[in-house]
């Protein structure tokens, strides 16, 4: 079973590549399974309904979220009635939606993706290694292949999240810090990890915004609106290989599509 994680879509420009791209890239990776963190698609700052749906039309199965998740107010309502985009499984009970989802891929292979956010930097929600436990026993017997998006800030605790887990899901990747890292690997339990798989968006850009108004405000503290920049338009990604009747990861690697007009 062949699994395209794509990283953090960020704003018209992410949305745009995967939109004009995916589907050749699904045909060309032989891709069974597309899963993509989209809390960033809607300028850079949430995802509202419509961007939902236009990514799912595309060829994604699954959206998984993160802090930025509920930045536009209009999708409270809407995740509820949408279990393939997540927010973090391990945000208050009350919160709306799902941190959880399990389908079947195009090849028939029963899957799962879970939502996690860490705590460190970050606002303290439950623990997300307790909740991992408890999602993981929620699980289907039948269902081998489990997906983790870690979205957090310190390397630290992505990494212990991915030791912490190995031998128990197929692949833990790391998103939220919009740089992809170079250490994509295969734990000893079988487990495929990276700390950041990166971002889809403008890489002519400070984590995607217009570099211009992030550095003054590094020069001078004054409060700055962002936006998203336009450039140097690329897809980070991660495919694995997985065997479907244990779960455990064969290959991981990484990979960068541009677009060049």
């Amino acid at each position: 079973m062949r699994i395209l994680f794509i990283g953090d879509i960020v704003g018209s420009p992410g949305r745009r590549i995967v939109l004009e791209r995916l589907e050749d890239i699904i045909s060309n990776e032989q891709a069974d399974l597309v899963i993509a963190n989209g809390e960033n698609s809607a300028s850079g700052f949430g995802i509202t309904p419509r961007l939902t749906e236009e990514l799912l039309s595309a060829g994604i199965e699954v959206l998984s979220g993160g802090n930025h998740i509920w930045d536009r107010k209009e999708i409270l309502d809407f995740i509820p009635r949408e279990p393939r985009l997540l927010r973090p499984a391990n945000f208050p009970a009350t919160s709306p939606g799902s941190g959880l989802f399990c389908g079947t891929s195009r090849q028939g292979t029963p899957y799962a993706v879970l939502c996690l956010q860490g705590r460190i930097f970050m606002v303290a929600n439950d623990d997300p290694f307790s909740v991992a436990d408890r999602e993981l026993l929620r699980l289907p017997p039948e269902t081998k292949v489990v997906i983790v998006d870690i979205h957090a800030e310190a390397t630290s605790e992505k990494q212990a999240m991915g030791w912490y887990l190995d031998g128990r899901v197929t692949a833990v990747l790391g998103t939220h810090t919009h740089v992809a890292t170079a250490d994509e690997r295969i734990l000893p339990g079988g487990t495929a990890f990276i700390t950041d798989v990166g971002m889809t968006g403008p890489h002519d850009s400070i984590i995607g915004m217009e570099k211009g108004p992030i550095i003054k405000r590094f020069l001078d503290g004054l409060p700055a609106r962002f936006e998203v920049a336009t450039g140097d338009i690329q897809m980070n990604a991660v495919l694995i290989e997985a065997d479907s009747v244990s779960g455990r990861a064969v290959s991981v690697a990484r990979r960068r599509y541009k677009l060049d007009h």
